[in-house]
């Protein structure tokens, strides 16, 4: 539980640092940025575990978290662009 706590949190902070690397301008509001943020630190979170970098229970860190993020903000500015 704490770690599922933890990954969230770090990923409302990541969620802004993906959005300021990644060139571009994107034009959704701060609570979809938090919300792809969260997601990014999740996806790193157990990519990382299934490629054996983490253990279950031990969360992504700030590297991995800001990539799986911008990856996560290029999927949705290609989603957005074709809709």
């Amino acid at each position: 539980m704490l770690s599922l706590l933890g990954t969230a949190l770090i990923g409302l902070v990541v969620g802004f640092i993906a959005r300021a690397i990644k060139p571009g301008n994107d034009k959704m509001g701060w609570i979809m940025t938090c919300v792809l943020g969260i997601a990014g630190s999740f996806a790193a979170t157990y990519a990382g575990q299934a490629l054996g970098w983490y253990q279950v229970g031990q969360s992504a860190g700030w590297i991995a978290s800001v990539v799986g993020a911008i990856v996560l903000l290029l999927i949705y500015g290609l989603l957005r662009r074709k809709s």
